[in-house]
Formats: C-alpha cells, sequence, structure tokens
C-alpha cells in the first residue's frame, strides 16, 4: 500500500457512500447495538475509516454490558462521541481524496518503493514523479533519490546493557533500526516531494540527489531532513 496515495478501491468505494445511507447505518447500530450493517457498507473503504469503525464497535459493546445509570451515561457520551468520529473519518477521507484528485491534474508520485531485504549504513530513497504546468501540457519525468548516513554512535541517554549481545542480536537490533530510519527517510522524502509540487513549484526545479539533513542534537532524521528546498 501506498504512502501518500490513496489506492483506486478505496477511491471508489468512498465515493460511492452516501452521507444519508451513513448516518442512518450508524444510528441503526445504536439502536440495535451492534454494527454489522454500517461494517458491511464501509469494509472496503480503508484502515483510517476502519479503525474509527472499530472504536465505534468497542464502544458500542461498552454501552451494551453497562448495568448502572451512571455508567450508561458515560457510555452513552462515549459511544455519540465515537459515532462522530465515523462520520468525521468519512468527510475527511472524501475531502483528500478529491484533493488528490486536483493535485494529480499536475503532478503524481509514485509511492509504492519497496524495502531493501537489508539495510546499510548508508541509506537511500528514490522517489520518481511526473509533473505539467497546465493540464493541457505534456507530462514530464524525473526522479530524486535522497540519501543518508545513519549515525550509529550510541546515544549519551542510552542504558549500558546489562548483558553483552549476542553477534546476532547485534544484528538483529542494528537492522531494527536501520530498517526504522529508512522509513523515516521514505516518509519525509514522499511528503517533501509533494509539498514542493503542491506549493506550485516546478519538477525541473528539483535536484537528482539530496542528502538529508540530521537533527543537531539527536543526530538522526527530524520533518525538515528532507526538505530539499
Amino acid at each position: 500500500m501506498g504512502e501518500i496515495n490513496t489506492p483506486r478501491s478505496e477511491q471508489e468505494a468512498i465515493a460511492a457512500l452516501d452521507a444519508k445511507e451513513l448516518y442512518r447505518l450508524v444510528e441503526r447500530s445504536k439502536q440495535i447495538g451492534h454494527a454489522t450493517e454500517l461494517r458491511q457498507y464501509l469494509w472496503n473503504c480503508g484502515p483510517y475509516i476502519l479503525q474509527n469503525l472499530h472504536a465505534f464497535e468497542r464502544a458500542l459493546d461498552r454501552d451494551r454490558q453497562a448495568k448502572s445509570g451512571r455508567k450508561r451515561e458515560e457510555t452513552q457520551y462515549d459511544l455519540y462521541r465515537a459515532a462522530s468520529d465515523v462520520t468525521y473519518a468519512v468527510d475527511a477521507m472524501k475531502r483528500r481524496i478529491e484533493e488528490e484528485l486536483r493535485d494529480r491534474e499536475l503532478f503524481t508520485i509514485d509511492d509504492l518503493i519497496w524495502s531493501p531485504l537489508r539495510l546499510s549504513q548508508t541509506l537511500s530513497v528514490r522517489v520518481s514523479y511526473s509533473w505539467r504546468s497546465t493540464i493541457d501540457d505534456q507530462w514530464k519525468h524525473g526522479s530524486i533519490t535522497f540519501t543518508h548516513e545513519v549515525d550509529l554512535r550510541p546515544g549519551y541517554s542510552s542504558p549500558a546493557p546489562k548483558r553483552k549481545p549476542t553477534k546476532a542480536q547485534q544484528d538483529r537490533e542494528l537492522q531494527t533500526h536501520l530498517r526504522h530510519t529508512w522509513e523515516h527517510l521514505k516518509s519525509g522524502a514522499l511528503y517533501a516531494v509533494r509539498e514542493f509540487f503542491k506549493d506550485g513549484r516546478s519538477g525541473a526545479d528539483i535536484p537528482k540527489t539530496f542528502t538529508a539533513r540530521t537533527d543537531t542534537y539527536s543526530r538522526g532524521l527530524n520533518n525538515h531532513s528532507t526538505k530539499f528546498w
């Protein structure tokens, strides 16, 4: 699954949702104490909506199990909030998809970037993109490679291990650390390129390579590390 682009199947499922039908199913779920029909209605709408649906289902369970009047007051309030979160999530995703479709008239970014099987201290992420100045222009294509040299020196606040880990353990821990850092680099790279285009800039001004800037305190990546302009 991509990071910044909503998959086509989710786009179609969310676009097909009707606000009145969604409201009806949410209210019916509160009346009957479960959200089976609502889940069937939203099943292909992506993790963000389903995450809020799951929270709504948990609130339904707590409300159904409440015994005392005071407890029921608490669960009813939580249920109201959880129901609102479901409808808000649907509205938010509809707005996001509309924005993505507008953006894609002038630029596209390939966010399906596969992680290497094994990582080294020197990390890199290549982001490919296409852009045009107006919808009547021909598409142009390019890419930028972000690099980052991971600082493997122990941090000042890192506690010393009580027992020296084996070589295999050290290798697993290193790969875990490198993979988390690579994921951070990938996310930052994708969002940086998207922000660049959303500001109305031209892909012709994107450099071929960029070395991520490290945080002076943590010696790692932060939210500004991949801003290349």
